[in-house]
């Protein structure tokens, strides 16, 4: 009996940890298409408190549970999943994408985040996943063609250099035309010509930390941010911390080279243009064959000059000089990121990361150090919630030299025969132009271009620049009133800039004093602040057939600037004093407060209503024009619920009508409503004896000078079919600009000059947007994913200054070569030009133009309005494959109907410019298309001959990886890659790229390269 007793007792001892041992439930979350675990599902007791989530490998474990709970699976994005508990020990679970999924994305708007099935305005969000893929070193990049309305164009291949960037055209014309960017809520200045040391403003973000970009393109969704929203507003979020250790690393590796270059002559042809057009008295006789090692210019040259050869004794090189400047470069990028919850309440997340990227011209490279760090803790029951952003940049630069044209012009332009180097130490070993003067000197030809291959080895131009940026953002909810929040946010970004020049004496471009080289040592600092506090409360209210919410705040934000140059600190004839060098330049602080509100009103989940406003004070201008007012509104209604609610084809129909009006001020002029008093330049100074006495100038005055206004109004459509298969968007938008700020011609005596800053005129564009994507295909191995989006927009000046021709352009070969106007009625930066005659063979006759005006006289008269640099229509498409663990992804772009006045054919392809004064250069092959001679026949460089059709379709480009999802006996996955950046392009453009910065004039551009990529990443 006692034995039973004893028995019974260790029963009864045994069944709570029987019981335990029951309660346990584990197992492993995926994606049903693609079977890939899923991390950070929630899992849940229904009706009680215990619950977990799933870790890196999908894999969970819940505790106290009890036969007859059910347990409930679920993660944004995807339809839950419910479980009955009945005992077992392990679940395998596989959630399905939810066909509701576009309606639980959230997109980021002005001082808050809206559902993507609640936005009322034109905006567009793309995430990590969605992101270009390649050697992105700039953040913008990630971006190009995969939003429409949105163009960013790098402007050539320069390494880390900085984009312009448009939403839909823009809308100035004087003022800056580049989009507001907002870094975790602290707007930027995207302003890069006075940021010393840096390659550009937004090189210093590193993208892999990068979550989200959201593009707010019509005024309902920027208006509330007036003053600078003009020009479309961009939100980088970047990725924040978590609840679970994993550990993200990067590496990527690129080797690249120059695909194309200007066609010009190599030594054989060369010598023969020279010898024709000596011989045909085109040029003079003698002195430029000579040079050449050829006495006589009637002896026809036959020697092969593939590889240097002897012609009459002495030696030629055949020297291909853009080959000589470009090289194959290296690309590499690390990157690692550890995220997790550090003390168990804090979710962290650290990246640690370096990008080296070698420009293909010689010695020309960027190097880049990123910490960021990122904390959001919540307090009291998540009551409040803390977001801090702490980022540190070190960016490292050899820039190519000072002046980028005169290198890469030099290489088009240079005598191809002769080389590199020369025996002896004049020029430093390299081959130049020059002559023994009377003193004895080496002097230099007057030829416009030295040695460029001289010129970048001799060139040390090298940048620093540190830079602290971040935020500090505090959320909190009332405990006596949750439906109220309070927000504070304070931000600060600084950056430290600083950059050397240093060319030595014995170079052919540094600095000379009668022939005597003395070098160049020049050293110039900056130093930039950026100060941000904005405070705003949101009350939000959901009742049964009304939900709304209502943000009323003020913002503040102060930009600081001040720099030091010290000038050629060898010259000997450097100016010194108040008038020379150096020189500390101290800008004018500029000041920015607003107060906004905006209210969100839903009614019955269908109809929604979006009003704000903001009051915006600047600087820049006076008291009683200082504050400009920012109004808006949208409508959206969800057709959907009223007519397509349980429609297996339509499954999401919104209709957004929205209108507002934004602001612009950013222009170089701070404070031009102050009367200023400068001291003037060398060139302005009075003599009393031996003494230099500088004189006070009064700057110019722009008392009256307002906030430019640009009214938007939209049109859009949002739609999804077949379960949101397919989802995509189409606008229709129109906007007008008045009061333009412009730097326009006063009259006589009106001013302190002969120009000043004033509000005038019109400025109007409109255009149409759509979008698509869709899973093409979507199975359980299988899925294609394509993204297509298409922008046709156009622009168009409707007022001016005394309605009068405003002519201007880059100067193609030099003063009064201005080819580009604004006239009313035409597009921006619309071509100005004669209109080239031809012969019976079609071509062209060097300086005939039409009489347009019929007076029998060529003259600026006879110029027309022909082409401008828009666009007809851009495209852009991406494609995502993913077979089982293996993925295929590209993009691609076009600009279809573009024109570019190509400046390189204009102002070289001449016949007397293989003469340079003293000595022999080169020229473009193009020459043999036209025939032309005259250099100096302005009017033929003005030509419309050289405006050309730049449409293009571009790869940008192509990758594929594969996945091992359970490396390292599951505890890794492992994905390897490679690819190719910059794969194709197509196009009849005769220059070297059609895709250039410059308001559609090609002088030259650094060239992009194709670069063969590989890369691996490993999560833990």
């Amino acid at each position: 009996m006692k034995t039973i007793y004893k028995k019974l007792l260790f029963l009864f001892l045994l069944l709570p940890f029987g019981a335990l041992a029951q309660s346990i439930l584990s197992g492993t979350v995926v994606d049903s298409n693609t079977n890939q675990p899923l991390p950070g599902v929630n899992v849940v007791i229904q009706g009680a408190q215990n619950s977990t989530t799933t870790d890196f490998d999908g894999k969970f474990q819940l505790g106290g549970l009890k036969s007859g709970d059910k347990v409930v699976f679920s993660y944004i994005g995807y339809d839950p999943q419910t479980v009955n508990f009945s005992g077992q020990k392990s679940v395998s679970i596989s959630l399905n994408e939810s066909a509701n999924q576009l309606q639980e994305v959230v997109v980021q708007v002005g001082y808050g985040s809206v559902k993507k099935k609640d936005a009322t305005g034109s905006v567009s969000t793309v995430t990590a996943k969605d992101f270009n893929k390649g050697a992105n070193v700039t953040a913008e990049n990630l971006l190009n063609g995969r939003v429409a309305g949105l163009t960013v164009n790098s402007g050539g291949g320069s390494p880390g250099t900085g984009s312009e960037i448009r939403i839909r055209g823009g809308s100035s014309l004087f003022a800056k035309n580049d989009p507001l960017i907002i870094l975790d809520g602290l707007p930027i200045e995207n302003n890069s010509a006075d940021n010393i040391g840096s390659s550009s403003i937004l090189a210093s973000i590193n993208p892999s930390t990068i979550e989200t970009f959201t593009v707010l393109k019509d005024a309902s969704a920027t208006a509330i941010y007036g003053s600078r929203a003009s020009n479309g507003v961009i939100i980088i979020t970047t990725k924040k911390g978590g609840k679970k250790l994993s550990v993200d690393y990067n590496f990527q590796y690129g080797s690249g080279r120059v695909m194309n270059t200007i066609d010009v002559f190599n030594s054989k042809d060369f010598v023969s243009q020279i010898e024709k057009f000596t011989i045909s008295g085109a040029l003079s006789a003698g002195s430029d064959t000579n040079s050449l090692g050829i006495d006589d210019p009637t002896n026809s040259l036959t020697d092969d000059l593939s590889t240097p050869g002897i012609i009459e004794g002495r030696i030629l090189s055949n020297t291909n000089w853009q080959n000589q400047i470009y090289r194959r470069t290296d690309f590499v990028d690390n990157n690692v990121s550890i995220k997790g919850n550090l003390f168990n309440i804090i979710p962290s997340r650290l990246t640690l990361g370096n990008t080296y990227q070698e420009g293909s011209l010689l010695n020309n490279s960027f190097n880049r150090n990123n910490i960021s760090l990122t904390i959001n803790p919540s307090v009291f029951k998540e009551h409040l919630k803390f977001r801090v952003n702490a980022n540190y940049s070190n960016e490292r630069n050899r820039f190519a030299t000072n002046n980028l044209e005169n290198v890469i012009k030099g290489a088009l332009r240079f005598d191809p025969t002769k080389p590199v180097r020369t025996i002896g130490d004049d020029f430093g070993g390299f081959f130049e132009y020059y002559s023994v003067n009377g003193n004895g000197n080496n002097q230099l030809t007057s030829q416009t271009f030295r040695n460029p291959v001289a010129r970048l080895s001799q060139t040390f131009d090298n940048g620093l620049n540190n830079r602290i940026y971040g935020n500090i953002e505090a959320d909190y909810k009332f405990h006596f009133f949750p439906d109220l929040r309070a927000v504070v946010n304070v931000g600060f970004d600084q950056s430290k800039g600083e950059r050397s020049n240093i060319i030595s004496s014995n170079a052919a471009s540094s600095g000379a004093n009668n022939d005597v080289n003395y070098g160049t040592d020049e050293f110039s600092t900056s130093l930039r602040k950026n100060k941000l506090l904005d405070a705003y409360f949101v009350y939000n209210k959901k009742t049964n057939n009304l939900n709304f919410d209502l943000t009323a705040g003020y913002s503040y934000q102060k930009f600081e600037a001040k720099r030091f140059i010290s000038g050629n600190i060898l010259d000997p004839n450097l100016a010194g004093g108040p008038t020379g060098f150096p020189q500390r330049k101290f800008d004018t602080d500029v000041v920015l407060i607003g107060f906004f509100g905006r209210s969100n009103l839903n009614f019955y989940d269908k109809y929604l209503f979006t009003l704000s406003y903001r009051r915006d004070g600047s600087s820049r201008f006076s008291d009683e024009n200082r504050f400009g007012n920012f109004p808006a509104a949208a409508f959206a209604w969800k057709v959907n619920e009223d007519f397509f609610k349980n429609n297996s084809t339509i499954s999401d129909l919104k209709l957004r009508l929205g209108w507002g009006i934004t602001g612009q001020q950013d222009i170089p002029a701070a404070n031009d409503y102050l009367q200023k008093i400068n001291i003037g330049s060398g060139t302005s100074q009075y003599f009393f004896g031996p003494s230099i006495t500088p004189i006070a100038i009064t700057n110019r005055l722009s008392p009256k000078l307002k906030w430019e206004e640009t009214t938007t109004y939209n049109v859009g459509l949002d739609y999804g079919l077949f379960k949101d298969r397919v989802t995509g968007t189409v606008d229709l938008f129109y906007k007008e600009s008045k009061d333009l700020l412009v730097d326009a011609a006063v009259s006589d005596g009106s001013n302190f000059s002969n120009r000043a800053w004033q509000n005038v005129g019109n400025f109007t564009t409109k255009g149409i947007e759509f979008s698509i994507n869709s899973d093409i295909i979507k199975t359980d191995n299988f899925n294609w994913n394509i993204n297509l989006n298409a922008t046709k927009f156009e622009r168009e000046i409707t007022k001016l200054i005394y309605s009068a021709d405003i002519v201007l352009g880059d100067a193609i070969a030099g003063t009064g070569t201005n080819a580009q106007i604004f006239r009313e009625g035409f597009s921006p930066y619309s071509f100005y030009v004669f209109k080239q005659l031809y012969d019976n063979q079609n071509r062209p006759i060097e300086g005939a133009f039409a009489d347009l005006n019929g007076d029998g006289i060529i003259n600026s008269s006879d110029k027309y309005i022909y082409k401008n640099p828009d666009p007809d229509v851009t495209f852009g498409f991406a494609s995502t494959i993913n077979y089982k663990n293996l993925d295929f992804y590209f993009n691609l772009r076009a600009s279809l109907g573009n024109r570019l006045l190509n400046a390189v054919n204009a102002g070289n392809a001449y016949s007397s410019l293989l003469t340079t004064g003293a000595s022999p250069g080169n020229i473009p092959t193009y020459q043999n298309e036209t025939g032309f001679i005259n250099a100096n026949n302005l009017n033929s460089q003005l030509s419309d001959l050289y405006i050309e059709n730049a449409s293009y379709l571009k790869m940008d480009n192509v990758t594929i990886g594969y996945t091992f999802p359970k490396w390292l006996d599951g505890k890794a996955s492992l994905r390897l890659f490679t690819g190719m950046q910059n794969v194709f392009v197509l196009t009849k453009y005769s220059g070297l790229d059609p895709e250039v910065t410059n308001n559609g004039v090609d002088k030259t551009v650094y060239p992009r390269q194709r670069s063969v990529l590989f890369g691996i990443n490993v999560k833990f």
